[in-house]
């Protein structure tokens, strides 16, 4: 990590600090670090057939945080980050989903400006206690995620207790007052508890259970299972399996949002759903070849299907974001992948993805995806992302069971992403 000088620091804080001298600002915060992220990108949305203009964006997200020790007790930190996203008016024809645009196919990167990240944490004897707004990423993202593909990410305010005194054993408590998501002014109060706990009993192989209650929604309550096994030097073979169950939430509260369209009675939610996901990869001489199974189950003959409203969810189910919200249908969803990546050391990574997609219910083909991406070191700090999506529907799906691709039958969206990180200590 680079060194810069305190006083350079001092100036950096000015603004914070007020007339605070420097000396009363090194009593408060010690070994003070800063980051900064710079993420300009350009974004190209396509939706086929739904009367819509193709989207583009010219973004930038910004970032500047800092993080440091309290009043020099041992443990006691503190981490405040801003966060900026701006497209300056070079390329905005886009649906920004804040009422810019709608003519153009959406691209969810309104401008805005935010605290990102706010909160105090105190650490010792392997308990850790966080109070403030923070990002939240627990496993793949598929339940709890900070939606880092978008420009604004999503963070949490929140109280939570950590625990690793146990050697192999890590467990996470917390309770979620607001969920600011990552449209502007976007923000879900909700009175939700996390649970999470990972035991790893081999070096490369841990179990992962959960229990998500998100208020006026439902439980999520399943295991994970992860690991990787050497083969050799050279071979080495990955794999997860996990089991989730939706249930009716134990947490209600009728002045809260309701998060299932339609009802209005907390007492009339009903949720129940299954959710299986199933990998197994293996990297061989520089490549990393994988299949995946996963199925988001529906429920009530098509009352219901599984569904992860605080997930990151770009990551799942393909990269054009067909499937953000579900399939629409009620009908569940079943993909099927199959990957393969180069890692090229200095020349960069290489991946490309496939997927196909069914219903739970009724074998309705949803249609298949390919999507792929190349990233690029051009330095130490800042990075080339090259990214492109292409999703094709199937047009013997029935209208009446395909609602969210009725108007559109292909989606094709690329991205030209640079990302520059650096960080210093003061």
């Amino acid at each position: 990590m680079r060194k810069i000088n305190l006083s350079l620091a001092l100036v950096l804080l000015a603004g914070v600090a007020g007339s605070a001298t420097a000396n009363s600002l090194e009593e408060i915060i010690t070994n003070p670090q800063i980051h900064l992220q710079i993420r300009p990108r350009y974004e190209y949305a396509d939706v086929k057939d739904n009367g819509k203009s193709a989207g583009k964006a010219f973004t930038v997200r910004t970032a500047l945080g800092l993080d440091a020790n309290l009043f020099g007790v041992e443990g006691l930190n503190a981490q405040v980050e801003m966060m900026n996203v701006s497209n300056f008016g070079w390329v905005d024809n886009y649906n920004d989903l804040a009422g810019n645009g709608v003519e153009y196919d959406v691209i969810a990167d309104p401008s805005q400006t935010r605290v990102t990240q706010a909160n105090i944490s105190l650490s010792g004897n392997g308990l850790t206690g966080i109070v403030g707004r923070k990002m939240v990423v627990l496993d793949n993202a598929r339940f709890i995620g900070n939606v880092g593909w978008r420009q604004m990410p999503q963070t949490f305010d929140l109280a939570a207790l950590a625990y690793n005194g146990i050697e192999n054993l890590n467990l996470l408590g917390a309770y979620v007052n607001r969920v600011h998501q990552v449209l502007k002014d976007k923000k879900l109060d909700t009175g939700s508890v996390i649970l999470h706990g990972v035991y790893k009993f081999l070096p490369t192989v841990a179990l992962t259970a959960y229990d998500y209650m998100i208020q006026n929604f439902a439980n999520h309550v399943g295991a994970r299972l992860t690991g990787s096994w050497p083969i050799n030097d050279l071979f080495n073979v990955k794999f997860t399996a996990e089991y989730a169950k939706q249930t009716d939430p134990s947490l209600t509260e009728e002045n809260d949002p309701i998060l299932v369209a339609g009802v209005v009675d907390p007492d009339q939610i009903e949720q129940d759903a299954d959710y299986y996901n199933f990998f197994l990869g293996t990297n061989y001489a520089g490549f990393d070849i994988g299949v995946g199974y996963e199925l988001l189950g529906e429920a009530n003959d098509g009352a219901t299907e599984f569904y992860t409203p605080l997930a990151t969810l770009h990551a799942m189910n393909g990269w054009a974001d067909v499937f953000l919200k579900g399939t629409g249908t009620k009908l569940g969803l079943e993909d099927i992948s199959a990957k393969i990546g180069y890692n090229a050391g200095e020349f960069g990574k290489i991946v490309g993805v496939y997927h196909k997609f069914s219903s739970d219910a009724g074998s309705y083909d949803y249609g298949d995806e390919f999507d792929v991406a190349y990233r690029y070191p051009i330095t130490k700090e800042l990075g080339l992302l090259l990214k492109g999506a292409f999703y094709k529907g199937d047009e013997k799906v029935p209208i009446s069971k395909n609602p969210i691709l009725k108007n559109a039958l292909d989606v094709n969206k690329y991205w030209i992403q640079l990302d520059y990180k650096f960080n210093a200590q003061l």
